[in-house]
This record gives C-alpha cells, structure tokens and sequence, in this order.
C-alpha cells in the first residue's frame, strides 16, 4: 500500500481488527497525521455501521474470500461507493494501487480492480437491511421490547450519531445547537475543537441520555459526593459545575489523565482516585454517590458499531456480578440520609431492572424512587430508561435509578 498511514489502510486496519475481535481502540496504527488517522476512524465506523450491507454486495461478486485486510479494504471501498457517494475513479484506483504496493496485498490487485468496477455500478445499496444486532443480543432484546422495538433500535443504529454536549451554567452551547433534554445538540463530523466555547470549557461532549443520571442526585452546592467509575468525566464535570466536593473513582489511570484534561479545560475541580472501589473507601461518608457501573455498553452501539464484534454473552454474565458487588459497596460509602444513583448505558434489564430489583429484595428499606425525566420511560420497579430510538436522531440506550436506602 502507498504508505502505511494512508487513511484507507488504516480504515481497513481497523475493521479487520474489530472482525478477529478487538474493539477499535485496541487495534494497533502507525504513526500518522491526526487528520489522517481522523479520516481513517471515520471511514472504519462508516463500515461497520454498514457491514452487512457490505456483506451483501460483495458476497456474490468473491469465490473466494482473501485475506482479512484485503477483504477489509472491499469493505471500506464498498462503503465509499455505495453509502459515501464518493467518485468511483478514484476509490477504485486508490484501493487498487494500495494493494499494489504492499508486497503481501499485490496479487489481490487484479481481483479487487474488477470486484469494486462491479460494485461501482450496484443499485439497490439503501434498500439492503440496515445492520442486525448478534444473534444472542438481538434474542434477549426481542423477549423484552418486541420485534418492532428491535428493528426501531437497529434503525437508530445505523444513523450517525449526532453531537451533543453538557453546557456549563452561566455559558452558551455554541451556535445552531438545538435543545435535547438536559443537553444540546449540534450536527456530526464537526471538527470540535474549533467549535466557539471549546477552548474556554464553556462545555463538554456527553451524550444526552448519558447527562441523565448526574441530574437524579440533584446535588446542592457543597454536598459531597463520590462519582464511582468516573472516566472520562462528563458526569464527574456535571457534579462539579453544580458546586458538589466531588471525588472521582476509577480503576484505570490511562482513562483518568482524560477526565484531568476535561477538568483543566473546563475550570473545574474534583478530587481525583485511582483505585478500585471494591478494596476503597472514602475518608468520610458522603451525601451521595453516582455509580456508573461497567457495562456491556449495548446502549452505546450507535456510536460504537465496533461493540456487537466484540461483546459476547459471557461478558454480562460476568459483569452482572460485578455491578451487584459495586451497588452493595456503594451503598457502604453513604451518610444517613444519602442517596445513590446506579447506572448502566446498556439495553440489557439484566444490567439494569433486574439489577436493581435484585439489590431492593438484598436490602430491607432500600427504595427507588426516580422523578420522571426529559427523555425516556418509567420502569416497574422505579428505574428509568432510554432507547436509541427514543429521540429523532437517537440517544444512547441508558438505564438509571435513585435509591435511597432508608426508605
């Protein structure tokens, strides 16, 4: 290939990476120009968000599949064709001569040269289904929100997620920016750091349902409160702004030198952590806690198409212990009086109505009670939830609830 930090490279990088099974973080690119490796980001979601449209097209015009990056680099060609619109000319040339010059993609030339002229000319591409949840996913969400509910979702899925951002008070979302619940939000492929009030941290990136549970501790100012699993900080930065003492929990240092950036940038101030709150505890007690609990993160598949690749049914089963572990911890950590708010940006009840019915039947006196809130739906057992298609232009999928332990 031309250079090893062309953008198509690195799309196709990308995407083979997530198809043998690691998220799109964790696949390894060379150094490369930040617009560059943008680009590449940018054309590897667009793929995924599209593969089995992908799947579709090229299915019939492959005997045989190639190696996983050649077949990456027809995903991602695929893709600017069909749903990019872009010249037919030039993707073609550029993902041929890629392959030309890799010693180890150069016999794919020939074949990639008349697949993708084939593909150039498929008509049909926004008829194709939009892309399926896994088949264990798209089982267990189908027994709790329906066929149609299911599909609603997947629609949600496939539309690029917009920008939304948490503004601090006193300040401006840039703008443009319309009003979604407690957020606001603006159109994607945006550059943001050149967005008015980025610079001052007038606000922060989060998306809307994701700026939900901050807002069910009601915090007054100078109120303690531990924010448990912190990074990146959107809800860390919510608390603050609010004028709570707030301590910031995480277990991994990399994802806290983030939440730092975000104060810094933002002016605003938290006592920061590293540790795992399984084996912490804090100083004193405090008047709340907001515990944003590891998830299977099946909310936030919109915009981490990545996740259905990777996410298997052991996961949760896993990360459901953990989450019963870290509300009874949690519930240690409160004054009399305190109030916790747990969680999840997951689809999954096992993370999350489950979850919290399952600690009420734990704890004699505990209660949830959650106030209705801009954007989703009451829960039997006093929990709140939101869908990716609860909101034109969609929202991730988050569960929520206030507990209050003495009833």
């Amino acid at each position: 290939m031309p250079h090893p930090a062309d953008p198509r490279r690195m799309a196709a990088t990308l995407v083979a990476g997530v198809v043998e099974g690691a998220m799109l973080p964790e696949v390894p690119l060379p150094p490369a120009d930040p617009a560059d490796r943008a680009r590449a980001q940018r054309l590897a979601l667009a793929t995924l968000r599209n593969f089995g449209r992908t799947q579709a097209v090229l299915g019939p015009l492959v005997a045989r599949e190639p190696q996983p990056e050649v077949m990456a680099a027809l995903r991602v060609a695929t893709v600017e064709l069909l749903e990019l619109g872009e010249a037919s000319h030039g993707v073609v040339n550029a993902t041929v001569n890629a392959l030309k010059s890799d010693r180890s993609t150069v016999k794919a030339a020939g074949m990639a040269n008349a697949v993708l002229r084939k593909v150039a000319g498929f008509e049909g591409w926004d008829a194709l289904p939009v892309q399926t949840l896994p088949g264990w996913l798209k089982r267990r969400l189908k027994g709790v929100y329906g066929t149609e509910g299911v599909a609603a979702i997947e629609a949600a899925h496939h539309a690029t997620a917009p920008l939304d951002l948490s503004v601090k008070p006193g300040k401006s979302a840039p703008e443009g920016a319309e009003p979604v619940g407690l957020s606001h939000r603006l159109p994607s492929g945006l550059q943001v750091t050149a967005l008015p009030g980025f610079a001052e941290g007038d606000w922060w990136i989060q998306d809307a349902a994701a700026a939900l549970p901050a807002s069910l501790l009601a915090v007054q100012a100078g109120e303690s409160v531990l924010d448990l699993c912190a990074a990146p900080g959107g809800k860390t930065m919510q608390l603050a702004a609010a004028g709570a003492k707030v301590t910031a929990l995480d277990l991994s240092e990399g994802r806290l030198k983030r939440l730092r950036e975000n104060l810094t940038r933002t002016g605003l101030t938290a006592e920061i952590v590293c540790a795992d709150a399984l084996d912490w505890s804090p100083a004193e007690k405090v008047d709340a806690v907001l515990l944003d609990a590891p998830c299977s993160a099946t909310g936030t598949i919109r915009r981490h198409p990545d996740l259905p690749f990777v996410r298997k049914p052991a996961d949760v089963e896993a990360l459901t212990k953990l989450q019963a572990q870290l509300i009874d911890r949690a519930l240690t950590f409160l004054k009399p009086g305190g109030r916790l708010v747990y969680c999840t940006c997951s689809l999954l009840p096992d993370e999350g109505e489950s979850q919290i019915e399952a600690a009420l039947a734990r704890h004699p006196g505990l209660t949830a009670r959650t106030p209705a809130l801009p954007l989703g739906r009451a829960t039997p057992e006093g929990g709140w939830r939101t869908r990716p298609d609860d909101h034109e232009g969609g929202i991730d999928g988050f569960y929520m609830a206030l507990l209050h332990p003495n009833g």
